[in-house]
């Protein structure tokens, strides 16, 4: 962990992305993040194959949107600590001239991102502190406006993000609010934990709040999800909704068992 990060990072309280950071086999995360990731893991033993596919969904997503839909900007939302084969990276080997903004709520992201995720010559990115749970403070950012033209196409990037949103009526009005913003021809990629593949004893020990981090999540049920999305009258791509892991698998790739996954991911599109 560098020295010079941020006197605002809490290093006492979990935090989801340095949690994630740390099932994925990195480094940047703290005591605390990697007591709650052991925790979860003891209940899930299979939550490290579930944040790979998560990962994996992602560049699978911006690769399809970039190469058969022509999407060249991104906003990615809950971006996570940094890695290998990021939104960016991914759309810029396709076009050099995409262009990423990242929003994340943990000071760390932000300062790792700004300091490793650098844009091709020809591109843009840019980084922004917010939260999902306030989108119009995602908007009204001058560096989002600065970045991407809110006049043409953006996929919208929610990805392990939405299910800290416990509210319903909440995540439904931050996808209305950020799609409302966007022209038809937009797209919504979303990935979510749910304990719909889960045995009852895994789920109930999950949602109880008792396993240490994991009152901070809303695992939501595939139709859930999928009221999400019709409620905003996006129209799913192929395959639909599915488990990330099953969702255009790279070719010769056996998904594994959606138990040992427990994500779902879609991604939608703004007529």
């Amino acid at each position: 962990m560098a020295d010079d990060v941020s006197s605002t990072v809490d290093s006492s309280t979990a935090h989801p992305a340095r949690r994630y950071n740390y099932w994925l086999g990195g480094k940047d995360n703290f005591a605390a993040d990697r007591e709650s990731a052991d925790a979860i893991e003891a209940v899930f033993p299979h939550i490290r194959t579930a944040a790979v596919e998560n990962r994996r969904f992602l560049q699978r997503a911006v690769r399809v949107l970039a190469e058969q839909h022509g999407i060249r900007q991104f906003l990615d939302i809950g971006t996570g600590l940094p890695t290998a084969d990021n939104t960016h990276q991914v759309a810029q080997r396709i076009d050099p001239a995409s262009r990423v903004v990242y929003v994340d709520n943990d000071p760390l992201v932000l300062t790792h991102a700004r300091a490793l995720l650098t844009s091709a010559p020809e591109g843009r990115t840019a980084y922004i502190s917010a939260d999902l749970e306030n989108p119009e403070s995602i908007l009204a950012n001058p560096d989002l406006a600065a970045t991407l033209d809110l006049s043409r196409p953006v996929a919208v990037m929610l990805i392990a993000v939405l299910h800290f949103v416990h509210d319903d009526k909440q995540a439904d009005e931050a996808i209305a609010t950020l799609l409302g913003a966007l022209p038809p021809g937009s797209f919504l990629a979303l990935t979510h934990a749910t304990a719909d593949f889960l045995p009852p004893e895994i789920a109930a020990a999950l949602t109880s709040g008792q396993v240490r981090g994991t009152g901070s999540f809303e695992g939501r049920s595939g139709s859930q999800i999928t009221r999400l999305l019709d409620d905003n009258g996006l129209e799913l791509l192929e395959p639909g909704l599915t488990v990330v892991s099953e969702w255009r698998p790279d070719p010769g790739v056996t998904p594994p068992p959606a138990e040992h996954v427990s994500v779902y991911g879609a991604v939608a599109r703004k007529p």
